[in-house]
């Protein structure tokens, strides 16, 4: 049998009974509030999440408005769509841990959105409502509704007087009108989607799904009819067999050309889009939709992309013009495209179609005469043509044989080259710049202009020859330079559209001609020679908008240049040398994309306007609250300050269960206050705790180095003046701004056993670190961010740069952008995880002046370098 307890007193029970329950009545109410306190911190994780990812993104934004980073409008609508996302998150958080305080924040939100979709979601607004309108009621004035080309064409018919052929412009009224039809614009967007403007490939793939939309599209029957009744109104009605005669009294056939917005303005387009020769009446619908089909061809979209050019500001308007039957044609520059020192006006000129001397696929005949208004000739160079372009019944080109005793004859008279001159004289006149301009020769004599555009020229303006090195074998010498410059790789002559799309970054492109198509890859070349072509064609016009160095017109370079050799092309004096010459290098130009001011550009700051400036900087403010939230960066500022506000206030209320933030005392120069989620301090009793109280292996490992002696600098930090006035000069001179903005000086901690995210808000910049540190090596990871400082903004990407370098050497995956820094370090076992918490502490002790003493670019690998060593001051 069991003893029977011990009498036990009254007063004993007494005590017993209400000190128990007053101590459950506490550890109940402990419960309750933690429980809360979890649930809270939940909402509060998914803000700091988003608010992380925000972060990211207003880096991502800031980078692309410097012009300089390749995106299209695809990255744009992500990044606006995800923003908003973001905030929203935020904002759902804040009001879940604050008992719904701010209603008044998802209204806000929504108001920032319906801007920015606005602005995603606009177009050009047609003023004309007809499908079609001919070319002699068309200005320049008219681009956003009839595209460069048709503006063009209209302007030289109307106001310059110049000879043109009959014809009319399909609106973009019109291409509005198909695209819209049965919903296909909606499906061509969700297919852009999946381009990689860096994977030739996937532009090839989404083309290839964008044109069996078009074959399966059906175009408005009140569209087909009015296009109809413009070629009765340009041509004369249709006789009994359904054609018309042309100007010269035989069977019209038409030519259906491509005017797209932004086709023939400071961007050339030149090739990109389709054009369908030798169309009959009936015929011009289908070509007409096979020509807005061509927007979306590979080398269109690449060179948009490359151009910052957006969808909707590339609407396609058509030229529908009476074909021309070219006894010869091609093209006239009023001023030489490449020698910008050569006062000199270019005509080149070939038998039959244009087409051969544009595509490059034929040396033309070529006069120089001088830029007067009454041109002289200055030089003639005929060459043999032994074949010419004629339009084929299916619209196709076809080759044809030059007759014997024309092949060596030029194709133009004296007097017509120089007529031809002094027209390209007077339409330059007219627009106030060089001109590049397409022409043909009837068969009655007549000289007529087919379009005019700005002439592209070399980006360099370069002049300059270079001398033979010696030392390395030639295995190229001539041509004409349609790009001067430098470039070295290996050598690829891809024969098909596949494997184009897997030319490598750094190749040199080596073809049998020219061709427009190679824009698809002219951001990765080196280099490009093609053994026929001209300066004034097509791809010549590209490659000095893309600054790749170009040869053209050089003979036998497809046998003497083999696959796979190391070559450097010398475009300035059309040269080609086996192998890596460096004397050549230094004359290598770095080719950057340069975004800026392009369509694309321009919306983008638009749309950013809505998102990155921050106008709410101080937390004591009256005007510090959601009313002047204008932007998804002020939201964010606002949502992140209140979150932690709103955190740290629950132990306010709950005074009876004790405390749940403590604050904690140490001798580091942080005001630091921890939340214990569970196991995170041991023994706490009272609103203080120590060090030593921490449980939590991050927290711990975190404060070993913020508390390491060696860190702490032992009276005044010796500080660079320059550096010290900087600052000041900075708070005088400058308003607070996105990126100089004065934090609170609270740093908070939430802890738990193994989990820690900590805050450091200091003066001018924030660190943020999130970290788990536990058995399981694949949930370990740490996470930082690095941002701000008082000083000017080269300074603070200094120190940032310093900071990256540091925890690159610690193994971290590390992003600098601006004056921020993102590191990541994952998937390590517990001791690798707390030995870079370790590190970081010291690091967060050390850098918080850092900014004021990176006085030149030096100075970063010289205190990454000290610090990696152990040498903190």
């Amino acid at each position: 049998m069991l003893a029977a307890p011990p009498p036990v007193s009254l007063l004993e029970r007494l005590r017993s009974l209400f000190g128990g329950g007053r101590r459950a009545v506490e550890a109940e109410s402990r419960e309750r509030v933690m429980r809360v306190f979890r649930a809270r911190y939940a909402h509060f994780k998914d803000l700091l999440d988003s608010n992380a990812e925000l972060a990211r993104i207003l880096a991502d934004i800031d980078e692309k408005i410097a012009g300089c980073t390749l995106f299209g409008a695809t990255w744009l609508r992500s990044q606006a769509t995800r923003s908003v996302f973001h905030a929203l998150r935020m904002v759902t958080g804040l009001n879940a841990i604050s008992n719904d305080a701010y209603p008044t924040l998802p209204a806000i939100v929504e108001r920032i959105n319906g801007e920015i979709t606005e602005l995603l979601e606009s177009r050009p607004q047609a003023t004309v409502e007809a499908y079609a309108l001919p070319f002699a009621n068309i200005n320049g004035d008219m681009v956003d509704w009839v595209g460069g080309k048709c503006a063009n064409l209209g302007e030289l018919t109307s106001r310059v007087g110049a000879p043109v052929p009959r014809g009319f412009a399909i609106t973009t009224r019109a291409y509005y009108a198909f695209m819209e039809h049965g919903g296909l614009m909606g499906e061509i967007r969700k297919r852009l989607r999946e381009v990689d403007p860096q994977d030739p490939e996937s532009v090839l793939d989404v083309a290839e799904d964008i044109q069996d939309l078009f074959a399966a599209a059906s175009v408005p029957p009140d569209l087909a009819d009015a296009l109809c009744a413009a070629c009765d109104a340009a041509f004369g009605p249709a006789d009994a067999d359904g054609g018309s005669a042309n100007e010269a009294g035989g069977h019209l056939r038409l030519a259906v050309r491509s005017s797209a917005l932004s086709e023939d303005s400071h961007v050339s387009f030149a090739g990109q889009y389709l054009s369908v020769l030798n169309v009959g009446r009936d015929g011009v619908v289908d070509a007409w939709k096979r020509v807005v089909a061509s927007l979306f061809m590979p080398q269109a979209i690449v060179y948009r992309l490359h151009q910052g050019i957006t969808l909707d500001a590339s609407a396609m308007a058509v030229a529908c013009m009476e074909m021309v039957e070219s006894v010869a044609a091609g093209v006239l520059f009023t001023r030489h495209p490449v020698d910008l020192l050569s006062d000199s006006l270019v005509i080149n000129a070939a038998w039959g179609l244009g087409a051969a001397v544009v595509d490059g696929e034929m040396e033309p005949d070529t006069w120089l005469f001088s830029r007067e208004d009454a041109p002289r000739p200055m030089s003639r160079h005929i060459v043999c043509k032994p074949h010419r372009l004629t339009p084929g019944d299916d619209g196709r080109l076809r080759e044809e044989d030059v007759p014997e005793a024309q092949r060596d004859a030029p194709c133009l008279t004296d007097a017509q080259a120089a007529e031809l001159a002094r027209i390209g004289m007077q339409v330059e006149a007219h627009y106030g710049v060089p001109q590049d301009v397409e022409w043909a020769l009837d068969t009655n004599g007549r000289l007529l202009l087919l379009q005019a555009r700005p002439l592209t020229t070399t980006p360099r303006g370069d002049a300059r020859t270079t001398p033979l090195i010696e030392g390395y074998p030639l295995l190229l010498h001539g041509g004409e330079p349609a790009c001067p410059g430098v470039g070295c790789g290996p050598v690829l002559q891809p024969k098909n559209a596949e494997e184009l799309a897997q030319f490598p970054e750094g190749g040199v492109l080596v073809a049998t001609h020219s061709s427009p198509s190679y824009v698809l890859v002219m951001q990765r070349a080196q280099a490009i020679v093609a053994e026929a072509g001209s300066i004034t064609g097509h791809m010549a016009s590209l490659a000095r908008e893309f600054g790749v160095p170009t040869i053209v017109n050089a003979p036998g370079a497809m046998s003497a240049l083999r696959v796979g050799e190391q070559v450097t092309v010398d475009a300035f004096s059309c040269r080609v040398y086996a192998g890596r010459v460096d004397e050549l290098l230094p004359l290598r130009e770095e080719r950057a994309v340069c975004l800026r001011d392009t369509p694309i550009h321009n919306l983008l700051k638009q749309v950013a306007a809505r998102i990155s400036p921050l106008s709410l900087h101080d937390p004591k403010a009256a005007d510090f609250a959601p009313e002047s939230c204008r932007t998804i960066h002020d939201v964010m500022r606002f949502v992140h300050e209140l979150s932690y506000a709103h955190m740290f206030r629950l132990s306010d209320t709950v005074s009876d269960a004790g405390a749940v933030a403590v604050e904690m005392k140490a001798p580091v120069p942080l005001d630091l206050h921890v939340i214990d989620l569970g196991g995170g301090l041991v023994d706490v009793d009272g609103p203080y705790v120590w060090p030593e109280q921490a449980s939590s292996a991050p927290f711990k490992a975190l404060l070993e180095g913020m508390l390491d002696p060696a860190v702490h600098q032992r009276g005044p930090r010796p500080v660079d003046m320059s550096g010290f006035l900087s600052v000041m000069s900075r708070h005088l001179i400058e308003p607070p701004t996105m990126h100089g903005q004065r934090f609170g000086d609270r740093s908070y901690a939430l802890v738990s056993d193994k989990y820690l995210n900590f805050s450091s808000r200091v003066g001018y910049h924030y660190g943020v670190l999130d970290a788990y540190c536990g058995q399981t090596m694949n949930k370990n990871y740490i996470t930082f961010q690095f941002k701000g400082g008082a000083a000017d903004e080269t300074r603070k990407n200094r120190r940032v740069r310093c900071i990256g370098i540091i925890l690159e050497a610690l193994g971290f995956h590390v992003e600098v952008r601006g004056d921020m820094v993102t590191a990541r370090f994952q998937k390590f076992a517990a001791p690798q995880i707390a030995e870079r918490l370790v590190q970081l502490g010291r690091l967060l002790i050390v850098t918080r002046q850092l900014d004021m003493l990176m006085v030149d670019e030096a100075a970063v690998q010289r205190f990454a370098d000290n610090f990696l060593h152990g040498r903190y001051h």
